[in-house]
């Protein structure tokens, strides 16, 4: 963090910032880790849509 002071003897404090990198594309794992977690989402919404159709 570094403190800047201006003429009116006013501090202003700036974070650091991170370092910027490219984003790596997923390995195979983490693609089929992403189709699991999609198909427990949308069975997880169909089954909150039928309960409220159930319901009404």
């Amino acid at each position: 963090m570094y403190t800047t002071v201006n003429e009116d003897g006013v501090l202003n404090n700036y974070p650091t910032e991170p370092k910027v990198y490219f984003a790596e594309y997923p390995a195979i794992w983490e693609q089929r880790k992403y189709v699991v977690q999609g198909i427990f989402a949308i069975s997880f919404i169909t089954a909150v849509v039928l309960v409220a159709f159930a319901a009404s």
